[in-house]
């Protein structure tokens, strides 16, 4: 079935909620063009995307295709070069972009908030 130690079950309710590589999570399911696997959680029978929480979530591409058109972006490319490089369309290429940046800022909000506080060290 794969790996699932890097998962861990989304449902906010559940005892095993963020807890990855416990056990509960199995794969009843796959779809899509990608062969998607879908995760059941065995404590709360939640059932979600592998994708779900991942800049992935909602895209129809590969995921290959996807870091592809990603490590342009990171690189320098546009959009409308990315797009000729990668053959995928340049709105489809704005759309991950932005996609990406609002989970990244939602990323950087949570670990902010988690992370101690900074005690500066005194100007010499």
């Amino acid at each position: 079935m794969g790996d699932l130690s890097r998962f861990c079950c989304l449902n906010a309710g559940c005892p095993g909620h963020g807890k990855r590589n416990h056990g509960n999570l199995t794969v009843p399911a796959r779809y899509g063009p990608n062969s998607t696997r879908v995760l059941r959680c065995s404590t709360c029978q939640a059932r979600f995307s592998e994708r779900k929480g991942t800049p992935l979530y909602g895209t129809r591409l590969s995921a290959d295709t996807v870091v592809s058109v990603l490590a342009h972006v990171a690189e320098g490319a546009g959009a409308r070069k990315t797009a000729r490089l990668v053959g995928v369309h340049r709105d489809t290429i704005t759309r991950y972009i932005r996609q990406a940046g609002e989970h990244a800022q939602q990323l950087h909000d949570e670990l902010v908030a988690l992370s101690p506080p900074h005690e500066r060290t005194p100007a010499r």
